[in-house]
């Protein structure tokens, strides 16, 4: 995954966190604005959450900071 990718996950988990607690929800679709200005970083981004880590739509904001950032979580 490319570092710009895993920097902008990180701050939007962040972000959601301190905004709505570690309970908030967010897909792949969150890291990006409603338009398709990258898709070649949103394919990897989907990848990366469909394919490499089979998640569902919605998945907890820590849970994927915690996996972009390379710690374990349950």
């Amino acid at each position: 995954m490319k570092q710009v990718l895993k920097d902008k996950i990180i701050e939007v988990c962040d972000k959601k966190m301190a905004s709505k607690g570690d309970n908030v929800g967010l897909s792949f679709y969150a890291f990006f604005a409603n338009k398709n200005d990258n898709p070649e970083l949103l394919m990897e981004a989907a990848t990366w959450w469909i394919k490499t880590h089979k998640l569902n739509h919605f998945e907890k904001a820590v849970k994927i900071k915690s996996l972009v950032s390379g710690i374990a979580t349950k």
